[in-house]
Order: C-alpha cells, then structure tokens, then sequence
C-alpha cells in the first residue's frame, strides 16, 4: 500500500512544501492538494517547490476539475512539471465541487469530465488531442512522457465511468463497506469494459488522527478535528440524493442516510476542523469514515481497506496535530501496514 499526504494550499507555501518534505521522509509517496482558485493559493506553483525540494514524491490535486482552466493549459502545466522533474504528477479531477460553486457556477457534468480525461491524459503524454475540432499536440514532449488521470467518484453513473475510462479511481472516505461496494463497482466496470480491473488505482481518502489512546477524551478530541469531512462528504452525498431520491437501490443508505440533518454549507470554512456547518455529522459517521484512535486502530483499518483492493491511503491532514500525524505514521503506521 501506498501513502499520500493531502493538504490545503494555505499561504505560507513555504509550510505546504516543508510538510511535503516530512511527508517523503516519512515515506509517504504522494503528495496531493486541494485545488480551488478562490479558497486557496494556486497548486501548481506550488508544485514546482514541492517537486524541487523532493526526490521521489509524485504531486497532484485532490481534485482539480475540468471548468476552471481550460484543458490544454491543464495538461500543459502537468507537462511541464514532468518535463523538469521527470513524470512525478498524477492528475486527480471530479466535479470542482468548492472551485466552482463558490465561482458561482455550478460543478461539471460527467460527459464533461470523460471528455477532459481524454484531453488532458492525450496531451500530457505526449500525444495529439482534438479540441472541438481542433487537433493539437505539444511539440516540446520527449519520448516517454505520461500522465495518469485518476477520477473521483461517489454515485453509479461516477463509479461505472471511472472504471471504464480513469486510471485511478479516488474514494474520499475510509468506511470499510462503502469501501467494498464501491470498489466493486468501479472493478466491475472496467472488466465490463474490456479492462483490466488491476489497471485501475484505487486511492482512499480521509482524515487520520492519531492519539495517545483509546480514552473517551482522546477520541472526543479526534472526532471534533475531523467532524469537518463528513460535511464536506456530504455536498456530494445531498447531490446524490437530489438525483436519485432519499430511498434508492443506486445509492446505499449507509452513504446518504446521515445528512437528513444537513441545513447549509459555508464554504468558507470548507475542508477545516471547527466547521459550524458540520455539528450535524454523527460520531458515528466520523468513525467510520475517518481513521482515528491509537496507531493500532489505524494499522487495523489500513489493512483492512487494502484486503478491499485499496493502493493507497492519502491522509486529510487539516487538523491540530499535522506534524505529529506525518511522523507518527511514518514511524509505526506505514511500516506496520507494509510488514
């Protein structure tokens, strides 16, 4: 199993690039970030430092999206950072659910984003694209280029087209029967489609907290850092239950039951401990989808989502404990999980 470290582009950058750093010597192998123009400082500036200032780490957003630049410029800036620092970014993409609604427009559609997938992948490695009738290639590719694009994915019509069409397929949460069922999903669409279901990456997202103990307080304190995911979760789960209804065979409940009590979302606090907006997510929702509790707990659950086909974990570090996180998992969690 692979690890990743996700992380905000908070200004500083310097602070993004530093934990970036802990996070290779720590053995983490992928470094992603959010990617929303309006909320936080450009990502792919800051990906040249991290890229610079690493050796092995490969870099990407968690997610970028397919309206708020336009593909070629995408693929360009993917290229360029392969070019210089050779074939170390991975494209993660989805709907721009922050990028584009606090924009005022509203997130992507599938057929936008299958179209995008093509684009991008085509030209970053290196190979001709059509551009609504417009064939184009970059002349300044060498032999040898690529660029994976991973897709981020929740409902049935998302997890059937990242099966047949990403290479990876990105799962923000760690709930272990979500896990399966929709790992299943995307594997059995890219079997459907003639694939191989290993050629598909599968990354799980989510927070991880890790305390002294298993104490009442100890695990109080993590929930309360992490209760922000399950709001964030929960933009994309009300959308799903506003196409495809409260009660549907096409979405599990164990999914879209708990945000019967969501009344807003304020996205100026989006992806951040002590979100006003997320006292409606469960203590049970935070269990399930967010890895929390003493190193035991969390080597328990890893193994447990990579026996699901799980490759890697990406860990949401938005919380008081970023440092302490990223050494602790380098320490015990990350060697555990690969004994």
């Amino acid at each position: 199993m692979d690890f990743g470290l996700v992380l905000q582009t908070d200004p500083p950058a310097s602070r993004v690039v530093s934990l970036m750093k802990r996070a290779e010597r720590n053995g983490f192998r992928y470094g992603w970030t959010f990617d929303s123009a309006v909320l936080w400082q450009e990502p792919f500036v800051i990906y040249s430092q991290i890229l610079a200032n690493t050796s092995k780490l490969t870099v990407g957003p968690m997610v970028t999206n397919p309206g708020t630049r336009t593909w070629e410029v995408t693929a360009s800036a993917f290229a360029t950072l392969n070019d210089m620092f050779g074939n170390r970014t991975v494209c993660g993409i989805g709907r721009g659910d922050s990028a584009m609604r606090v924009a005022g427009r509203k997130p992507n559609t599938l057929a936008r984003i299958s179209e995008a997938m093509k684009v991008i992948r085509a030209l970053g490695s290196g190979r001709e694209a059509d551009l609504g009738g417009t064939v184009i290639r970059f002349p300044w590719i060498g032999p040898g280029a690529r660029l994976p694009v991973w897709m981020a994915a929740y409902g049935p019509r998302a997890l059937k087209m990242a099966g047949e069409e990403a290479d990876g397929f990105i799962l923000q949460l760690a709930d272990l029967y979500l896990t399966e069922y929709m790992v299943k999903a995307v594997k059995d669409a890219a079997a459907a489609a003639g694939r191989d279901p290993a050629d598909v990456t599968v990354c799980a997202a989510a927070p991880a907290y890790v305390t002294d103990d298993d104490s009442p307080e100890a695990l109080a304190h993590a929930r309360e850092q992490c209760r922000w995911f399950g709001g964030m979760v929960g933009n994309h789960v009300a959308d799903l239950v506003a196409r495809y209804g409260e009660h549907s065979s096409a979405v599990p409940g164990e999914l879209t039951a708990y945000v019967k009590a969501r009344q807003g979302y304020d996205y100026a606090h989006h992806g951040r401990s002590g979100h006003p907006d997320t006292r409606f997510v469960p203590d049970e929702i935070v269990d399930r989808f967010c890895v929390i509790g003493p190193v035991e707990r969390h080597v328990e659950k890893l193994t447990a989502l990579r026996a699901l086909g799980v490759d890697q974990f990406a860990v949401y570090d938005m919380h008081d404990a970023q440092e302490r996180v990223v050494d602790a998992y380098g320490a015990h969690v990350i060697p555990a999980v690969r004994a």
